[in-house]
């Protein structure tokens, strides 16, 4: 059975997930470190995972296997859900896949390292997630989610 895990902590598009996996009669589960409202969605079930540095994506890389999306940000966690044989994307819908992981490791790394060396900062923060973006999700996880089903 196909389940929708999302890693809520900073996720923008936790209530798009929530119509999709409505819509398909999937289960979704919404997992956080905490100040997260629980649905009153039937389908939707919210875990609350002890606080410490990653602990909801060890809770979702443990659980997630074949037949399985994965809305998150990290890209480690990406990683080991997709070695899981679950799919992963963005919450911009960008895909994580086993021909591009390798490369976002790398970049993730060497930014880390860019912004370690820099000692004045990193300059300013990303573009706002905007309408676009949050429409492009929806097209991307529905595409998803068709060829999960399919398989």
């Amino acid at each position: 059975m196909t389940t929708l895990f999302v890693d809520g902590d900073a996720c923008p598009v936790k209530a798009e997930a929530e119509r999709v996996a409505t819509r398909r009669k999937i289960p979704m589960v919404l997992v956080s470190n905490g100040g997260l409202r629980p649905s009153s969605n039937p389908l939707v079930q919210t875990i609350i995972v002890s606080e410490g540095a990653d602990e909801a994506d060890k809770w979702i890389a443990e659980r997630c296997g074949p037949k399985d999306v994965v809305i998150t940000s990290d890209i480690p966690l990406a990683a080991k859900c997709l070695e899981a044989g679950a799919r992963a994307m963005r919450p911009n819908g960008e895909s994580f896949t086993a021909a591009n992981i390798g490369q976002q490791l790398a970049m993730r790394d060497l930014m880390a390292d860019l912004r370690a060396a820099n000692p004045l900062g990193s300059g300013g923060a990303g573009k706002p997630f905007g309408k676009s973006d949050k429409s492009r999700f929806l097209d991307a996880l529905e595409r998803e989610i068709r060829a999960v089903l399919k398989e």
